[in-house]
């Protein structure tokens, strides 16, 4: 347990941006599966805009240090490629 003053508004702090990042990566993770699901059912046109909102959230997640800049690009390139490859053979 925290003595100083510091230290115990430190623990508050890291508390409480545990918590946002928590809850702002379930809210990433859960706008890519839904995207996902979009492109497992072949329903292309819904799939499209749900892409602009994942890469929306995407950018976000990395401009706050929530993921790194290199998985934010590498999961956009991945999930577009998905979509690219679903819609061609649709």
């Amino acid at each position: 347990m925290p003595i100083t003053k510091s230290a115990k508004k430190a623990l508050r702090q890291s508390e409480k941006r545990r918590l946002i990042n928590k809850k702002n990566n379930k809210i990433v993770k859960a706008e890519i599966k839904k995207l996902q699901k979009l492109i497992d059912l072949n329903k292309i046109n819904e799939a499209k805009e749900q892409l602009k909102i994942v890469y929306k959230k995407l950018d976000k997640a990395a401009k706050t240090n929530l993921i790194k800049d290199n998985k934010a690009s590498r999961l956009k390139s991945r999930l577009t490629k998905k979509l690219n490859s679903k819609s061609k053979n649709a």
